[in-house]
């Protein structure tokens, strides 16, 4: 397995789907992230691949003391806010500086919700991401029984009234939607083919293809909105996610001053970031971009 890995996504549907096979997980409302534990260490990885172990070292050193040596688990970081998961929180941590992101763990300290695990040293190292999600799951409880909080597997079952339940009462704690996962898949590297999501917001997908203001602190993101195209520039950014954006947008080759729909330039940009969006109902069509997915 060669790291960073493309971490599996989930395809937005308007409904859990029906039939046999299907097995539910719940959507938390945190920082994607993979956690793998090395022979001597541990490395937390964004969605997007960048190393992001500095700020997340409340997670990072109770996986090195827990985990063996060869262990590799897919999951969200989560802070827990009065009684509820807080994903400003997590989103603040996420863009801090780092003697921040420790001022913060101290007050406001994270936990990692496991949904997935893609290695294991006495599972078949590597090859347990092969073997069918009911599997992986097994190996995943199995894993985590004897570690308990801040490291927890997500809360799943293979019932679909269980699901629904949770996805009309759980969201007042944090709980997003809910993931729907075939009982038999392989874990799907880099594809939304296979996993499917619903969620309260109404939300979508859109691809950045560029910045407006400061590449470091952009003030609003040209946007490729799913069977979009012409790019529409969002709302404008609030700083915390301008600052965490700003930072994935750092490298990206520059390709040229271009006009959005609505008349507006601004630099295009080549990267593969893609953020989650509530679609505007403003005069220029506007969209508010959520968080980085």
């Amino acid at each position: 397995m060669e790291f960073p890995i493309r971490p599996a996504l989930a395809r937005a549907v308007p409904a859990l789907p029906t039939g046999p096979g299907w097995h539910f997980e719940i959507k938390v409302d945190g920082h994607r992230m993979i956690l793998r534990r090395t022979g001597d260490g541990v490395i937390c990885y964004s969605r997007t691949g960048r190393i992001v172990t500095s700020h997340w070292m409340d997670l990072a050193v109770p996986a090195m003391q827990q985990l063996l040596p060869g262990t590799t688990l897919d999951g969200e970081a989560v802070v827990w806010h009065d009684g509820r998961m807080d994903f400003g929180a997590v989103q603040a941590r996420a863009a801090s500086s780092l003697d921040r992101a420790r001022a913060l763990a101290a007050r406001l300290p994270a936990s990692y919700v496991a949904f997935d695990v893609l290695a294991h040293p006495e599972h078949g190292g590597a090859a347990v991401a092969a073997r069918p999600y009911t599997e992986r799951r097994a190996v995943l409880v199995e894993v985590l029984a004897d570690v308990g909080p801040p490291l927890q597997p997500v809360l799943a079952t293979s019932d679909r009234n269980t699901a629904i339940q949770w996805y009309e009462t759980l969201q007042p704690q944090g709980v997003e939607g809910i993931v729907a996962k075939p009982g038999g898949s392989a874990y799907p590297f880099g594809s939304r083919s296979v996993w499917r999501k619903i969620r309260h917001a109404d939300t979508t997908d859109a691809r950045v293809v560029g910045f407006v203001g400061p590449r470091r602190r952009p003030r609003r993101l040209a946007l490729l909105p799913a069977g979009e195209s012409r790019p529409r520039l969002s709302a404008p950014l609030d700083p915390v996610l301008a600052a965490r954006l700003g930072a994935f947008l750092a490298d990206g080759p520059v390709e040229g001053e271009h006009l959005a729909a609505a008349g507006e330039t601004y630099t295009a940009l080549a990267t593969e970031l893609v953020v989650e969006v509530l679609a505007g109902t403003g005069r220029h069509g506007t969209l508010t971009v959520v968080r980085a997915r």
